[in-house]
C-alpha cells in the first residue's frame, strides 16, 4: 500500500495562486483607463458603439466617429491590442479574430467649482471624470463556425 502524503494548506493556497496567475498570462487582455476628464454619460455612448465588436471594425468606428471620447476610446482599444499581443506572442494578430469582450466605464471623481449666480449667489459646477475598462479576446470557436454555417445558408438560398 501506498500512502499518499497530504500538503499543507498553505502549499496548496500557494499552487492555486501560481496556476491562477499562469492562466492570466494567457488570453484575453484588458486596460484600463484612469480619470479621464468627459462625464460617464458621454463616454457610454461610446463605449456602446463598440461592445462586441470585432477590433477592426471597433476601431474604424472610433476613427471616423465625430464625439470628443472617441479618441481616448481609440486609444485605449490600441493599448489592449498591443497587450494582447504581448500576452499571446505565438499566435498572430491577424489570425486571432479579436473582439471587444466587454467595455465598461464607472465614474471617477467629480471636482466641485463655484459658478457665480445672480443676485451675489453661487451655484456649484460639477466637472465629472470615469474609469475605463476594456478586454479584447480571440472569437470563441462556435461562434466563428456558426457564423461560416448560416453564410453558406444563405448563399445557397
Amino acid at each position: 500500500m501506498e500512502t499518499v502524503k497530504k500538503k499543507k494548506r498553505s502549499v496548496v493556497k500557494r499552487e492555486k495562486i501560481e496556476a491562477v496567475k499562469e492562466a492570466a498570462k494567457k488570453g484575453a487582455a484588458t486596460s484600463y483607463l484612469k480619470n479621464v476628464p468627459t462625464s460617464p454619460r458621454k463616454m457610454r455612448l461610446v463605449a456602446d458603439l463598440i461592445r462586441g465588436e470585432r477590433v477592426s471594425k471597433a476601431l474604424n468606428i472610433l476613427k471616423y466617429e465625430a464625439q470628443h471620447a472617441s479618441a481616448k476610446m481609440e486609444k485605449l482599444l490600441l493599448s489592449a491590442i498591443s497587450s494582447w499581443e504581448a500576452k499571446n506572442s505565438d499566435v498572430k494578430l491577424e489570425e486571432a479574430d479579436l473582439f471587444v469582450k466587454e467595455v465598461f466605464v464607472d465614474g471617477g471623481r467629480i471636482l466641485k467649482r463655484l459658478r457665480p449666480a445672480p443676485q451675489g449667489r453661487a451655484h456649484r459646477v460639477r466637472k465629472r471624470s470615469n474609469h475605463v475598462t476594456l478586454t479584447v479576446d480571440r472569437m470563441p470557436a462556435k461562434a466563428v463556425v456558426a457564423k461560416s454555417e448560416t453564410k453558406e445558408k444563405e448563399t445557397k438560398e
